[in-house]
């Protein structure tokens, strides 16, 4: 008989208790071979544990050669096929089973007795049946009242009341218990199954009495029954919670918690993951009103907190965007109206403008804000003049949102002079745009627009708001350099900024 995980004191002890039980009980392995049995057991099948041990049950009691005692065999061996294979409690309210009895004479005579029997797995480690215990009572005297009340036709009323009654009351209980049992099934299995953790801990000291499956995976261990929290979770001893239980043991109020971060170590050596649970700490009182126990429920929540976290940043992030983008409008606004009296003008200008802005934040839309390539940024800003007229020439670069809207900006500026007075002003004109990423000593971007076969073009006489404001963003939003050269042969523009300034806007 496999030996149960207990201390040898207590193992014992239970081993005198289960002896010393007046109620009948006997152990079966899976095989139905008697492994144990207790005194009650021997006085009522009037054997002896060296008879029993090792022993099929079928072969020691049979039942009997006739149909009924086959009938009564099969029934009690289906209880048993049930308990292994459901893994649950089977209940016989009542079976007749015929028992060998020697007689004085030294004869052995098949007994017809009445038993209700219960039939429990016992598991092992590992969750499988390892033994089925039997508690049995033997209730032959009750049936036989019932059977003699039935046949006594002659007997007063009250006779055949009270004699029919004690058998119906017995079968009652027995069904009772059936299906109190099979409630506590199925309330366990909803329990077990529920999404939302739940754990029973009982003590001052808050030792798990049970818990379900998302407990479980919450904690990231399922070896918590029979341990104290702070013992099974030492990482929440200075994280409130304790505080919280022993609040709720001594106070007897409910404790309510939502959104609270929660740091625990979910693998064995590994590092300790912040969650974020709802949960409630409810008292568990007994009979007389004590607190016995406190009842924990709640969820996880840890993808709703983070979820609103990132709303939080993205609206403020929102925020300052827009007001920057505003600032801009504003001061394209007031340079463009600076240059162009005419209202016609001012709204071809102005709009134009916008739209280099705008084809920038689609850029930026579409990755969440992230940034934008280079490369899309110049095919935005000069599709309009074809790809054959404007040839662009350098590796891929990623470029974070506020660099991205200034070259964006300063793109559009330099395509807009080339269509009106440079090389894309003329048939045949082009425009090369190069570039290339220096790493050392810092990381650079250097650019270079070039206009070739274009009309002849020389340096303006006063400086226009589009090279103000290339000029400005290039030096004071990018911290950068620009070199503007006007030859015979093509203006030129040579940009120079650093990459790894972060993103202030």
């Amino acid at each position: 008989m496999k030996e149960l995980a207990i201390s040898g004191d207590l193992a014992v002890d239970l081993a005198t208790a289960f002896d010393a039980s007046p109620n009948p009980y006997m152990l079966l392995t899976p095989e139905l071979h008697f492994a144990g049995m207790n005194a009650a057991y021997l006085d009522v099948v009037g054997s002896t544990r060296a008879d029993l041990i090792g022993r099929n049950l079928f072969e020691v009691f049979d039942g009997g050669a006739t149909d009924e005692g086959r009938e009564n065999s099969r029934q009690l061996r289906a209880s048993f096929e049930r308990v292994l294979e459901t893994g649950k409690p089977d209940h016989l309210a009542v079976i007749r089973y015929a028992i060998p009895r020697t007689l004085p004479s030294g004869e052995t005579v098949l007994e017809e007795r009445y038993w209700s029997a219960t039939h429990t797995p016992i598991r092992d480690g590992d969750g499988r049946t390892a033994y089925i215990l039997q508690h049995t009572n033997d209730i032959t005297e009750l049936e036989i009242l019932r059977r003699q009340a039935a046949g006594r036709q002659t007997e007063t009323a009250l006779t055949n009341m009270v004699s029919g009654d004690i058998l119906t009351r017995a079968e009652h209980v027995q069904e009772d218990n059936r299906r109190l049992q099979t409630e506590r099934n199925r309330l366990f299995d909803i329990f077990m199954q529920a999404p939302g953790f739940i754990t029973v801990l009982s003590g001052p000291n808050h030792v798990f009495q049970m818990h379900n499956a998302a407990y479980a995976r919450l904690v990231g261990r399922d070896d918590l029954v029979g341990k104290s929290v702070v013992e099974a979770l030492p990482e929440v001893r200075e994280q409130g919670f304790i505080n919280l239980l022993d609040q709720v043991w001594t106070t007897g109020e409910a404790i309510e918690g939502r959104g609270s971060p929660l740091q625990i170590r979910r693998h064995n050596g590994g590092p300790l993951e912040t969650v974020y649970v709802d949960f409630v700490y409810q008292p568990i009182r007994d009979a007389a009103g004590r607190i016995v126990g406190i009842f924990v429920q709640g969820h996880e929540v840890t993808d709703i907190v983070l979820a609103v976290e990132r709303q939080r940043l993205m609206i403020d992030e929102l925020n300052h965007r827009v007001k920057n983008t505003l600032a801009t409008v504003q001061s394209i606004a007031m340079q463009t109206a600076r240059t162009h009296i005419d209202p016609a003008s001012f709204a071809e200008t102005f709009q134009a403008r916008l739209m280099a802005l705008s084809h920038t934040h689609d850029l930026l839309t579409r990755s969440h804000w992230e940034g934008a390539e280079l490369g899309a940024i110049l095919e935005h800003e000069t599709e309009a003049h074809g790809p054959q007229r404007v040839l662009l020439n350098g590796p891929p670069l990623a470029l974070t949102p506020a660099t991205a809207l200034s070259l964006g900006m300063i793109f559009h500026e330099l395509a807009t002079n080339a269509a009106k007075f440079g090389a894309l002003s003329s048939v045949d004109g082009r425009v090369l745009v190069d570039w290339t990423i220096i790493d050392r000593p810092v990381r650079r971007l250097n650019l270079t627009w070039r206009e070739v076969d274009g009309p002849p073009v020389e340096a303006p006489s006063r400086r226009g708001f589009g090279s103000r404001l290339i000029e400005r963003s290039v030096r004071h939003d990018l911290a950068g350099s620009i070199d503007l050269r006007y030859s015979i042969g093509g203006f030129e523009a040579t940009i120079s900024i650093p990459l790894d300034r972060g993103d202030p806007t």
